[in-house]
């Protein structure tokens, strides 16, 4: 049983190593739409500075997303959603700042 599997997970391993490669198409494949970092920091009238500490990043990472050169993962990225969607609830927050808690 442990040779049947370990042979399993070995030919995935070479099938994703030929989808990498180009060798193979993959059966499936997810694209999610790049946020438009900048149009969200114009559209709420932010400057960089601002977005960016409201974000929790320094101005530098703002820069490297906003020119393409790095893009946001994980939690940032969600972050970035959220400001786009539901500005309010990411504005209440900073606005109440790090030492206030909501009662």
């Amino acid at each position: 049983m442990k040779q049947e599997l370990f042979e399993e997970l070995f030919a995935s391993v070479r099938e994703g190593g030929e989808i990498l490669r180009g060798e193979r198409s993959a059966a499936r494949s997810f694209r999610f739409d790049e946020p438009d970092i900048r149009g969200i920091r114009e559209k709420h009238g932010l400057s960089q500075p601002g977005f960016a500490a409201m974000m929790g990043i320094s101005v530098g990472t703002l820069r490297n997303w906003e020119q393409g050169r790095r893009k946001p993962e994980g939690s940032a990225r969600v972050l970035l959603e959220v400001v786009e969607m539901h500005p309010e609830a990411v504005f209440d927050v900073v606005a109440r700042g790090p030492a206030e808690k909501p009662t």
